[in-house]
Order: C-alpha cells, then sequence, then structure tokens
C-alpha cells in the first residue's frame, strides 16, 4: 500500500493550505462578527475556491469539481489541522442533500439544496417508531393523498421517535406508508413535510445525562404538498436506503476512533490508580495496546478503501464493516473510561453548555450505546455484512 501523495496532490496540498492562511482564521473585519457569521462567511469563500460542497452542481449552492476522492481526503486533513469548518452540521447535510441530489426531482433540489447546505433549514429524520425500530419495514405512520384547498395533497396520521433535534428543525424527511395493502417493504413512501404547521405536536425525551437530543413527534392530520414525495410512491424503502447509507458512512470514519482513543490515552496519563498515573498500570497498558490494535487496523483499513477508490476498485464488502467496527471501538473506549474514573462518573453532565470535566465521559458512555443504534443496530449491520457481503444464508423466520 502506497500512503504518500504524487507532486500533482501535494502541490494541490499546498494550495489549499495557502487558502487557509488567508481565510482562517477569518480577517480582522469579519472576526468582529458572530461566531456563526464568521463560519458562513469562510464557508462562502471555500465554496467559491471548490473546497466544500464539492459534489454539489453550483446551481444547488455547491462548488461542483470532479469527484476526486484524494482531493476530498487532502482538504479534510488541511481543514482539520487549522480547524477550519467543514460542512455545515446538522443530518440535512450529511443525510438528506445527498439523497436529494440522488433520488430528487429538478424543482425538490431547487427549493431544498442550497438553505439546507447554508444552514437556513434544518432537518429532523422521521424513521423509527415505538413498535418499528430495528423491524423499520413494520411500521404504521400512514400517508394518505387527497384534495386540499391548493391542489392534492398527503394528510399523515402517527408516531414517530428518535428524531434527533426536531424540536429546532424545520422541517422531516417521513418514512409512511402509502399503499395499505402491500406488502411489508412494499407500500412506504418518502415524504418530505413541514414541521411549522398545526397537527404536529413535538415532544423532547429527558435523557439520563439530562440533554434532551432526541423527540417524540405525532402527526394529526399533517399536510404535505403533493408532490413533496422523494422518488415513486410506494418505492420510499428504496430510497430510504440511500439516506441509511450516507448515515451510516458518516458514522464510520475512522479519525473518529483515533480521536477518540487519543482522548482516553491522555485520561490514563491525567488519572491516579494505586498512587501512579494509570497508563503504567500493566493491566490499563494492556487494555490500551489491545485497542490500539482495533484502532489502527480500522485506520488502515480506511487507507486500503481510499488507495482502492483512487483506483477506481471497488472495495467489496469492506466498506460493510465500517460502522460496526466504529462502534464497537466506541463501547471499548468508553468501558475502559469508566473503569479509570471509578465514581467520578456520577457526576452528572451540564444540561446546558459543554461538558469539560468527567462529565464528558458519562456522555460517550451513553452515547456510546446510541450509536449502536444510529444507522441501522449492530444486529442488522451483522446482518447485512454476512448476507450481502459474505454470501450466508437469511436466518430461518422462525429462529
Amino acid at each position: 500500500m502506497d500512503l504518500s501523495y504524487n507532486a500533482e496532490y501535494e502541490q494541490f496540498r499546498t494550495t489549499v493550505a495557502e487558502f487557509l492562511k488567508g481565510h482562517w482564521p477569518v480577517p480582522a473585519e469579519i472576526a468582529e462578527q458572530p461566531r456563526h457569521k464568521q463560519e458562513a462567511w469562510f464557508r462562502t469563500q471555500a465554496i467559491e475556491n471548490g473546497y466544500l460542497y464539492r459534489s454539489v452542481p453550483k446551481e444547488f449552492g455547491g462548488s461542483e469539481q470532479e469527484a476526486d476522492i484524494l482531493k476530498a481526503t487532502i482538504i479534510r486533513e488541511e481543514f482539520s489541522k487549522v480547524r477550519a469548518p467543514m460542512e455545515a452540521p446538522g443530518i440535512g447535510n450529511m443525510m438528506l442533500v445527498p439523497t436529494l441530489l440522488e433520488c430528487g426531482t429538478q424543482a425538490q433540489k431547487e427549493r431544498f439544496v442550497s438553505k439546507t447546505l447554508t444552514g437556513e433549514y434544518k432537518w429532523a429524520q422521521g424513521y423509527s417508531e415505538p413498535n418499528a425500530g430495528s423491524d423499520l419495514a413494520s411500521l404504521r405512520t400512514r400517508a394518505e393523498l387527497r384534495d386540499g384547498p391548493e391542489g392534492q395533497q398527503w394528510v399523515i396520521n402517527g408516531q414517530k421517535i428518535w428524531s434527533t433535534l426536531a424540536q429546532y428543525a424545520d422541517y422531516m424527511f417521513v418514512l409512511a406508508r402509502t399503499e395499505p395493502d402491500a406488502g411489508k417493504h412494499a407500500g412506504i413512501s418518502y415524504l418530505l413535510i413541514d414541521l411549522k404547521q398545526p397537527g404536529i405536536t413535538i415532544r423532547p425525551i429527558k435523557q439520563v445525562t439530562g440533554g434532551t437530543e432526541f423527540c417524540e413527534v405525532f402527526f394529526d392530520d399533517a399536510c404535505t404538498p403533493a408532490d413533496w414525495i422523494v422518488g415513486q410512491r410506494g418505492d420510499g424503502w428504496k430510497v430510504s436506503k440511500s439516506t441509511l447509507k450516507h448515515e451510516r458512512s458518516s458514522i464510520g470514519g475512522a479519525q473518529t476512533s483515533v480521536n477518540l482513543f487519543e482522548k482516553l490515552l491522555q485520561l490514563a496519563k491525567e488519572t491516579t490508580l494505586n498512587g501512579q498515573p494509570a497508563i503504567k498500570d500493566p493491566i490499563i497498558r494492556d487494555r490500551l495496546v489491545t485497542l490500539e490494535g482495533y484502532v489502527q487496523s480500522h485506520l488502515y483499513s480506511n487507507y486500503r478503501q481510499l488507495s482502492m477508490a483512487a483506483a477506481k476498485q471497488n472495495s467489496g464488502y469492506v466498506g460493510l464493516m465500517n460502522k460496526l467496527i466504529n462502534t464497537n471501538i466506541g463501547h471499548e473506549v468508553a468501558a475502559l473510561a469508566k473503569d479509570l474514573l471509578g465514581e467520578n462518573l456520577l457526576y452528572m453532565p451540564p444540561t446546558k453548555g459543554r461538558a469539560t470535566g468527567p462529565e464528558k465521559w458519562l456522555n460517550q458512555l451513553m452515547g456510546s450505546l446510541g450509536v449502536a443504534i444510529a444507522g441501522g443496530t449492530s444486529n442488522i449491520q451483522r446482518n447485512i455484512i454476512a448476507e450481502r457481503g459474505l454470501g450466508l444464508p437469511r436466518e430461518s423466520g422462525d429462529t
């Protein structure tokens, strides 16, 4: 495996670095503005120079660059070095925009993509239901096409749960059953819904950490225009796979595991165990070395996939493993941090602001459980790897 870049790409790295020197931190006249405006200004400059939203056409607010995974990697590396903002946060950019670009109509792209990229439109996801978690295809939320005052519209009734930050969102992309007599995976449609309307109730769920990241969302004759359906009617299951593909990709990056392990390593240096730094304890060191082996394996697997993608080769089912591996590493990091901190983990994180002490590790411990569900549960991931990657037979329905 050759992890070096040729002269052309190294020159591109130099160009990116020069751009960052002149734009981040932002110039003095921009630095006087609030942080979010500084970031918005920087992103605008980065888009104009072709560094952000490279896969998004210019007509929808992107920089429309030729696909080049090595250039994209260099941009991410150089931006990370100076902590420059990348794409605006939120599931709208991470999940919905690529889905609309892949499956949406021209009108949907024109209406939603650009303002989602800038953060003007905030989105929530409406997939899971109280009785349809891992078995998402058993969802019961229904949508009926009816005549309305402004033409045909979908009328939605039902409930969604675990919708991240729905209380702050403007819109939601929702899976709803539109053909009640169709088979389990058929008859589901992918709808876009305005959350700021009568007939929608959003209830934040208080978590054990004290936060309210997730919500329940209730639909009682909520409406959305007939043409706010992504893909064909009854074809929502196929469209949803596109969204989940992008979600799993965002969760499965190896750099997340690398950064998390580095923080754990620092915790082991700062924590005292039996009168000495915990990192000197042979059992702790053994656990750290084992965990680092998993982290490095994940990192170099990502390097391999990157090299194959650059050579226009298909990495096969290896890519299916990224999300599951990241999840498992997160569990192991949280377990070791728990043993290092002991009773200090009883400190509850603040309900406002960011946790900075032992409390942040409690968030990691609890959050590692949630990541095992996000983007498809770990057991679902194992089934995907087994059946689609390794070609193993499907599990019998009666076992």
